[in-house]
């Protein structure tokens, strides 16, 4: 298991990433429920987060909101790699809280890939690292039960809830909220 919730900074140099969004980049501010990234447009920016907290959002025909990614301090935010690529989002990435994000422009980061073959190669490492992240949460949650996603999110960032809304969280479990107040009670028992 990894040791970070969102796993693929441990495969990465966030540090990296830091400070080429610090040095290259410009302090944005986000204030809560505007998008960093909005659906069908293509993503502008890769940032590194100061403070506070996003979710990655896709909606269902109805409306319906669906939280497939949860970042916070100390992270990273894009719509990887479909941002470097041109490519329209296909889904939202909203300020769940008001942000201080260090944004650099994704045509910085393309032109630092044509002109320099080892960033090129990070930015291939970092595309498998979030690859890989996303797949494994895939996986899970096929094969683990809600109990154990629940058991795992907490055991790899307890102060969540602290920091996103109990419908988010149980979104991004795919479980309804009900359901984890229950899972949370039992917890606690």
């Amino acid at each position: 298991m990894s040791d970070s919730f969102n796993s693929y900074l441990n495969q990465i140099d966030s540090n990296v990433w830091r400070d080429i969004c610090v040095r290259m980049g410009e302090l944005r501010h986000y204030s809560k429920g505007e998008d960093f990234v909005t659906i069908g447009h293509i993503g502008k920016y890769i940032g590194y987060i100061v403070a506070g907290t996003l979710k990655y959002v896709a909606y269902s025909d109805d409306g319906s909101e669906h939280v497939m990614g949860l970042v916070f301090d100390n992270g990273l935010v894009a719509d990887w790699p479909f941002a470097l690529y041109g490519k329209k989002a296909k889904l939202s990435i909203v300020a769940a809280s008001d942000c201080d994000i260090y944004c650099v422009t994704t045509q910085a980061i393309n032109d630092l890939m044509e002109t320099d073959p080892q960033f090129k190669d990070i930015v291939m490492h970092a595309t498998e690292a979030v690859y890989t992240t996303v797949y494994d949460r895939y996986v899970d949650l096929y094969c683990k039960s809600p109990q154990q996603r629940y058991e795992e999110l907490l055991y790899l960032h307890p102060d969540l809830f602290n920091m996103f809304s109990l419908k988010d969280i149980a979104s991004f479990l795919n479980i309804t909220p009900t359901h984890l107040s229950r899972l949370k009670k039992n917890d606690k028992n």
